[in-house]
């Protein structure tokens, strides 16, 4: 299946566990990359993501490819593949303390995140560490 979504991954022995970036055109989710890229992130595609299983790719064209509006298309180091634990829809939450929530169509964790938010590539990079189980959350979005 192909998505219109971004999705960047933190390296593993396995290859990586990727964030899936979901909203409509202009929500931000190229602008989120760019600032996980900044952290521990690789990328692994901007704009259209072909998911296939739980492994994500970007398309042939477009592999290795950012696109910074206001600057236009760069040509970065990226993850051939990676495999999907979090699905994040970029939005404003609904509360401070949501209830656990699954991607209808893909089956993985998912959460609702304000890009525009300073704080948003550290809560999307902990909310990828729950996802795995590398953090324990006590309330909320992964909570038991």
């Amino acid at each position: 299946m192909r998505l219109h979504a971004s999705c960047a991954a933190r390296a593993t022995a396995q290859g990586g566990d990727a964030v899936l970036l979901l909203g409509p055109p202009g929500s931000g989710k190229s602008d989120l990359l760019l600032r996980l890229l900044a952290g521990e992130f690789t990328l692994v595609a901007d704009d259209q993501v072909i998911i296939e299983g739980l492994n994500a790719r970007a398309p042939e064209a477009l592999a290795g490819l950012l696109e910074v509006r206001g600057l236009g298309l760069f040509r970065l180091p990226f993850l051939p593949e990676a495999r999907l634990r979090l699905a994040i829809t970029l939005g404003e939450p609904t509360g401070r303390l949501p209830s656990p929530r699954r991607h209808a169509l893909l089956d993985l964790p998912e959460i609702t995140l304000d890009p525009r938010q300073p704080s948003a590539p550290q809560a999307a990079a902990l909310a990828l560490a729950a996802a795995c189980g590398r953090v324990t959350q006590v309330a909320g979005a992964f909570a038991p």
